[in-house]
Order: C-alpha cells, then sequence, then structure tokens
C-alpha cells in the first residue's frame, strides 16, 4: 500500500514535457521513472477530462461533457472512495475542483480554504484566477503534504494553460514554463518519495499553436503520465500507449482502496 500524489499539470503536452522537463526525464533515463503516452479521451477540455480521470469513465457517461456544467460529480469516483475508506484526501487545485467534488457553485470565500473531514475533499486549498503562480501553488500543496500526511494529495497548477492559451503552443513562454514546472517540482517530488508517496504527473489535455484545445488532433490530446514510486526501480521511458481511463483505478489500487465497478479499466501494473 502507498500513499499517491497526483499532479495534473493542466495541458502539458507530451512532447513538450518529454523535451523540456529534465528532473523527470532525469528520472526516466535513470530508470527511477516510467514514461507513458497517454492519448487523451474527447472532449479534449478541462472540466470533463478532471471528471474523466477521477472517475474512470469517458464523458458520455459521467456526464460533464462541457466546461460549463456546473455541478458536483455524481459518479464513483477517487476522492470519494478514498474518503469513503477512511483514508486522508488533500488538494491544490483549481475551484472547479472543489465544484466538482465538494460543492457547488462554488463559494470564493468559504471554499477557498477547507479543512472538513465530511467532505469528499477533505484538506482544500483552491484558487481562481488562470494566472494564479504555480510557485505559490506548490508551496501551498508542500505544506498540506506536511501538515496532514494525506493518502491522496492532487496538485492541480494551471501556468501550462494560461501560457499555452495566451501564447500558443509553439512559443518560448509555453515550452519555458515546462521548464520552470519541473525545476519548481524538482525538490518537492525528491521530499515526497522520501516520505514514501508514489507520484504521478500527467496533463488534462493538450494545446495547440493557435493556443486552443477541444478538438482530436494530436496536439490537443497527447499527454504524458510518468509515474515515480518511491523504492521501486521503474521501466524508463515504456513506449506504451496507456489511457486516461486507467489512472483513478491505478491510484486506487495503489491506495488498497476497493475499485468502484463502473471503472472497468484495468489499473497499470508497475511490476
Amino acid at each position: 500500500m502507498s500513499r499517491v500524489i497526483l499532479i495534473l499539470s493542466d495541458a502539458l503536452r507530451y512532447d513538450v514535457a518529454v523535451a523540456n522537463m529534465g528532473f523527470l526525464g532525469h528520472l526516466v533515463e535513470s530508470k527511477l521513472a516510467s514514461l507513458y503516452k497517454i492519448i487523451g479521451e474527447l472532449p479534449s477540455m478541462s472540466r470533463p477530462m478532471y471528471e474523466t480521470i477521477h472517475t474512470g469513465v469517458s464523458s458520455s457517461v459521467h456526464g460533464i461533457v462541457a466546461n460549463s456544467i456546473v455541478r458536483r460529480s455524481s459518479m464513483p469516483n477517487i476522492f470519494q472512495s478514498v474518503s469513503g475508506a477512511g483514508k486522508i484526501t488533500a488538494a491544490a487545485a483549481y475551484y472547479w475542483i472543489s465544484e466538482l467534488y465538494n460543492r457547488a457553485p462554488y463559494d470564493r470565500i468559504d471554499d477557498k480554504e477547507i479543512d472538513d473531514g465530511s467532505l469528499a475533499i477533505q484538506h482544500g486549498r483552491f484558487y481562481t484566477e488562470d494566472d494564479y503562480p504555480d510557485i505559490e501553488l506548490f508551496f501551498t500543496a508542500a505544506h498540506l503534504i506536511r501538515k496532514f500526511s494525506p493518502d491522496y494529495f492532487l496538485l492541480h497548477p494551471m501556468g501550462m494553460d494560461y501560457h499555452g492559451e495566451t501564447f500558443g503552443s509553439d512559443s518560448k513562454e509555453y515550452r519555458n514554463h515546462a521548464i520552470r514546472q519541473d525545476m519548481w517540482l524538482a525538490p518537492l517530488i525528491s521530499e515526497w518519495m522520501e516520505s514514501g508517496y508514489t507520484v504521478l504527473v500527467t496533463g488534462d489535455h493538450g494545446i495547440n499553436k493557435d493556443g486552443a484545445h477541444g478538438g482530436t488532433t494530436s496536439e490537443q490530446r497527447d499527454v504524458p503520465l510518468f509515474c515515480i514510486q518511491p523504492n521501486v526501480k521503474g521501466r524508463g521511458d515504456t513506449g506504451q500507449v496507456v489511457s486516461h481511463l486507467q489512472i483513478a483505478p491505478t491510484i486506487l489500487k495503489l491506495l488498497d482502496v476497493s475499485i468502484p465497478e463502473t471503472m472497468k479499466h484495468p489499473p497499470l501494473s508497475f511490476d
């Protein structure tokens, strides 16, 4: 059994992550991590993919088919399953995560900082502005992890999405922000590995040169999945293509929490 941190970097494209995130690349090269490619589910939009990643089902099943749909999740999901098993959940994330798994609509005052054991996300720190600094969010995450030692933690930065939508994917701003995210995360991931956490790094969708996403092209769909387990040898660059639908059952398996019947895709095996 492990504790798990999911780093869901909004709009982190596969090719940009592999080319620019040197610390994660080092872990892969040294076989301290495993790298997979995900051809993302559709539509390649944020709120539908948050729900797909956390429920393990497609948008036509869970019903969050557009960013404009504001309601709580109606499907079994990671936060619900983990908290229901008596374990600790936490998140530092964009406010749409709060709306999906705690309360909707989001109250900018009452819901910004949550410490409530009755909620699916028991310890939450949420932000509402797309340009909220990733570095500040990372420190918030590190504080929550040190303070509460959650079994499942979601870290959800928006910086890649903001720079991609503002400048396009074929821009120094977008590429350089991937370098910065990697640089800022490197010491934190090292600390979390030493504390016994399995760390997964992925994206919800990609982005194209026009700064858009939502469509079917590889630029808008392909995202990485880096899997880092403490004291376990990785497989390096596996060359495998896996599914967004496997993330939720994989996390529940790592946490030794029962996988709901709705999550029909098999969890990943890191053996």
